[in-house]
């Protein structure tokens, strides 16, 4: 029998939308279906390092501008127009895969113009309220409208969170108006569990995220740690590059890791400093990490969920402005850290099952 092609299309801001791919994937070539990825830039460099043997085709992406400084929300109000130029123009671009490949249904994740009205489509999303600044919060219901009208254009929407009292996204993805081909499929992440790992490593530093933020970042964490002796390790997010060198005595930066690396990382370090990426907060609440969150300067998101996260006093946070580490190091102290979760991938299953199902 002939194996069902299956098109996986992150989107290309940040690697957070192709990490939380990864066990999809899995699950995807543990049912004995084609997976062809379809990614551009550092995702697709991830996705080619995660799975070498696996088709890939370039998808380009569409690039908005993030500020230095001011308000990242206008700046993406200033650039709707470019936006929607990107989601027509990647539409018109899966319906040429979809043919040239044969195509039997396809997965987005947060890419809003990467469907199909002839092959089943899943849109995979956290976020399906689109917080914005209390500067404009009169868009509000606009924003959330036009979302709606986007995912509509979609089979299904998975939600990679669970639907109780435990889950990770609060209002991001929980209400009372859920659109009704929506499915909560647990959280997933790329990463796996070790035991007996001695912890090695004092700061373990995640960079991600759009640039010029991302090197800021950086700049500013990398700077701080000179000021210490703490045994720590740098991964920068840039897989299209291949490196591991020694800053200092005590620092080591590398370009990237793998899943099996970033397992490793993680569960042999003290305390991890990342953006509070939601990719990123499954990946520390899989494995029961610590962590000190940074979120990227406007990016109302993730100053959400280091909020939500610092009022459960689970993990300490702090803002890109004035951050100070030895300050937050000395907070986090009173944090508890994520509790380890548990990775069933059973609602998952039943919604790709579900999905080979619809193809005909």
């Amino acid at each position: 029998m002939k194996k069902k092609r299956i098109l996986i299309a992150p989107l290309d801001w940040g690697l957070g939308h192709a990490t939380r791919c990864i066990p999809i994937i899995h699950e995807l070539i543990a049912k004995n279906t084609e997976v062809i990825i379809a990614a551009d830039n550092r995702p697709a460099e991830l996705l080619k390092k995660e799975f070498p043997d696996l088709q890939h085709i370039r998808f380009p992406g569409y690039t908005l501008n993030y500020p230095v400084n001011g308000n990242m929300a206008w700046a993406m109000f200033r650039q709707l127009h470019t936006l929607f130029l990107g989601i027509s123009a990647e539409h018109k671009y899966l319906k040429k895969i979809i043919k040239e490949h044969s195509i039997d249904a396809v997965i987005s994740d947060n890419r809003w113009g990467v469907y199909s009205k002839t092959i089943p489509s899943i849109y995979i999303v956290h976020q399906l309220r689109i917080l914005l600044s209390h500067s404009i919060q009169w868009g509000q219901r606009i924003v959330d409208f036009e979302n709606r009208q986007l995912i509509k254009n979609f089979s299904e929407i998975w939600i990679p969170d669970f639907d109780n009292d435990q889950n990770l996204s609060g209002e991001l993805s929980h209400s009372s108006r859920m659109p009704k081909n929506s499915f909560f499929i647990g959280p997933v992440s790329r990463l796996v569990k070790l035991d007996g790992i001695r912890k090695e490593i004092d700061v373990l530093v995640i960079l991600s995220g759009p640039e010029p933020q991302r090197t800021i970042f950086e700049e500013m964490i990398t700077y701080q740690l000179k000021e210490t002796q703490l045994r720590s390790l740098i991964v920068k997010g840039t897989p299209e590059k291949n490196f591991k060198l020694k800053l200092t005595d005590t620092i080591t930066i590398v370009s990237s890791l793998t899943s099996s690396e970033l397992s490793q990382a993680i569960s042999s370090t003290q305390i991890v400093i990342s953006r509070p990426g939601y990719s990123t907060v499954m990946d520390l609440s899989f494995l029961g990490a610590n962590a000190i969150f940074i979120p990227t300067p406007q990016q109302t998101e993730q100053e959400y969920l280091s909020k939500r996260l610092k009022e459960q006093r689970i993990c300490y946070s702090e803002t890109q402005s004035g951050f100070s580490l030895s300050r937050a190091l000395e907070q986090s102290n009173s944090y508890s850290g994520f509790s380890q979760l548990q990775n069933d991938y059973s609602i998952l299953q039943q919604r790709i099952d579900h999905l080979l199902k619809s193809i005909p």
